[in-house]
């Protein structure tokens, strides 16, 4: 069996007497969707931290390609290929969506690039970053800039901005926050066509989306994870249902 791109291994973290992660294990397989939910303080966000470098574990591991990363920081992950998108926007928002990509773009490959030529006519830059674009369905959206945008469509440039970092595992923190019926549709497309080609560990709250997309779902809640397995089984799942679901089958 192949290695997994990413795995979390007992993971504990602890604020006072409360275990907001309490011996967390899960493994992130290559091409997967793998989605986590749980109910509002379930312990979602300080485990993504933890995983993100933000948080350093009380006890575990956290495994990247074979490779530790439990010690480094945010950026020393970044680096090994841990991409993520967060709730809160993160755009350059005075600079146009092609421009923003152009800086994910530049960010991959700095050491390529001088200061000698003007940015925006260096095709090494420009044509990555339209092609980027094109595949999140924005390049119609190329010139204008980030403030300008709806709410769906900055999310889909922050995505167009992380996968144009080509990192090895991408961790997605409720991409679907704030969305409408139509911009949850519109990206759930959007992320249903990057599937296979970079795994995702998806945090989300919206059930359809999550249902579409993951290939597993692991449920946390109360710090521990109670339930790992595919879209089907979690349906069924009774102790899903009581804690999370609420009955819905």
């Amino acid at each position: 069996m192949a290695e997994p791109v990413l795995e979390v291994r007992g993971l504990c973290k602890s604020f006072g007497a409360l275990k907001a992660t309490d011996g967390v294990s899960l493994t992130l397989e290559a091409g997967e969707i793998h989605a986590l939910i749980g109910p509002n303080g379930a312990g979602k966000s300080t485990l993504i931290a933890q995983i993100a470098g933000q948080l350093a574990p009380d006890a575990g591991e956290i495994w990247l390609g074979g490779r530790e990363i439990t010690g480094l920081s945010v950026a020393g992950r970044a680096r090994r290929g841990l991409g993520r998108t967060f709730q809160v926007s993160s755009l350059a928002l005075e600079f146009s969506a092609l421009r923003n990509v152009m800086l994910a773009v530049q960010g991959r490959r700095a050491s390529s690039f001088g200061f000698l030529k003007p940015v925006m006519r260096d095709r090494r830059l420009v044509d990555p970053a339209h092609e980027v674009l094109a595949r999140f369905d924005l390049e119609g959206r190329a010139g204008v800039t980030a403030a300008a945008l709806s709410h769906g469509e900055r999310r889909q440039l922050e995505l167009a901005m992380a996968f144009a970092l080509e990192p090895r595992v991408l961790l997605l923190d409720e991409p679907m926050a704030g969305m409408g019926a139509g911009g949850t549709t519109a990206l759930t497309r959007v992320l249903a066509a990057m599937h296979g080609s970079v795994p995702m560990l998806l945090i989300e709250h919206d059930m359809d989306a999550v249902f579409a997309l993951a290939d597993r779902i692991s449920v946390l809640a109360e710090g521990r994870l109670i339930f790992t397995g595919p879209p089907e089984a979690v349906r069924v799942s009774a102790v899903v249902r009581e804690v999370y679901l609420g009955g819905e089958g």
